[in-house]
């Protein structure tokens, strides 16, 4: 069709930038903190992020190119926690994306806290309202279709434990509108906030 841009990814995608992260989004972001064999803390977001079961809870970050600090840390304590990114606190997230040597505290980088965990050795960032522990229960491999090695690693997580602010519990639900959540929209610079006027409803057919 000549009003559709077709393109196969393995060829190129012909265009200024890659769409499919923009496409696939916004997407929440995954700020991992973690702690090395050696005692050495790390703390990065992570764009490739998400939860994938209820029973138990489980979510995955995962990272791509080179075998980023978070997952040398998570591989050798098998322990991770997240912590919820919001609109107050984007500006110290960006800077955790600074490229820097093994064992940089990101913590002290971005002028953050570390709010101790009670089931894992890695701490949380003090300021986020939302945070998870997280025991390792995969590491997978990604591959292309034919079983080539893709560059890129899926660490995948159950929540052993986690932490909210009660002012985010209104009447006991979780006010995620309200939570000033920021999401990665794809594109060199793009994210996203929600916000209550965003909140539509719907209810599913039984």
């Amino acid at each position: 069709m000549a009003d559709t841009h077709f393109y196969e990814p393995a060829k190129g995608h012909g265009l200024p930038h890659d769409p499919f992260n923009a496409i696939v989004g916004p997407r929440p972001i995954g700020w991992i903190s973690t702690r090395g064999a050696d005692g050495s803390l790390n703390l990065a977001p992570y764009s490739f992020f998400n939860a994938f079961c209820y029973t138990p809870p489980i979510v995955g970050f995962s990272t791509t190119g080179t075998e980023k600090d978070s997952l040398r840390n998570a591989r050798e304590t098998g322990e991770f926690a997240w912590s919820l990114v919001t609109r107050e606190l984007s500006e110290q997230m960006n800077a955790t994306c600074a490229p820097v040597p093994y064992g940089t505290d990101e913590f002290e980088l971005a002028g953050l806290g570390k709010a101790p965990s009670r089931l894992i050795g890695a701490p949380r960032v003090a300021e986020s309202p939302v945070s998870f522990e997280c025991k390792v229960s995969d590491i997978i491999d990604l591959k292309y279709h034919d079983g080539r090695p893709a560059k890129g690693w899926l660490v995948i997580g159950e929540v052993v434990a986690v932490h909210i602010s009660k002012a985010l519990l209104k009447d006991g639900i979780y006010d995620t509108f309200n939570s000033g959540v920021v999401l990665r929209a794809g594109g060199p610079t793009a994210y996203a906030a929600v916000a209550p006027e965003n909140r539509f409803d719907m209810t599913r057919p039984r």
